[in-house]
């Protein structure tokens, strides 16, 4: 029986000495264990992050039009405009879960999001301001 204790209590000593050198062959900072600095993330994530995430307002004169990229989110606020699509499909409003073709009134206040960057954007019908986020070209 005391043969069998040392012999327990010798595995549990052993099992701890490698967790020991384990958990300090992980030091912070090293390739294993990378860390960053607040000051990083604040000058170099955080602009990238609040651009990527954050809406403009775009004013668009009647007749002008806005082509988004792939991902492009667009919100009328106001007056009225017209989908632009492609042969390979229309615009997702994620409002309702629908899809808008060619042509289609954009609703006021719906988040469209263009799928890919083909050439999917709206036509200002009167003047009007968008909320976009993403990239977009104006024409």
């Amino acid at each position: 029986m005391k043969n069998l204790s040392k012999r327990i209590l010798t595995g549990v000593l052993a099992a701890v000495f490698l967790i020991a050198i384990v958990a300090q062959a992980a030091e912070p900072g090293s390739a294993e264990d990378p860390f960053i600095s607040k000051s990083y993330v604040d000058t170099s994530l955080m602009p990238y992050i609040n651009k990527v995430s954050s809406f403009t307002v775009v004013n668009l004169a009647q007749g002008q039009m806005l082509i988004g990229d792939a991902g492009c989110e667009i919100i009328l606020r106001m007056g009225s405009a017209t989908v632009i699509s492609t042969e390979k499909g229309g615009i997702c409003d994620v409002t309702i879960g629908g899809d808008w073709p060619n042509g289609s009134p954009v609703p006021a206040n719906h988040n469209l999001i263009v799928p890919l960057g083909d050439g999917r954007g709206v036509k200002a019908e009167t003047d009007i301001i968008l909320m976009v986020k993403g990239n977009y070209t104006m024409y």
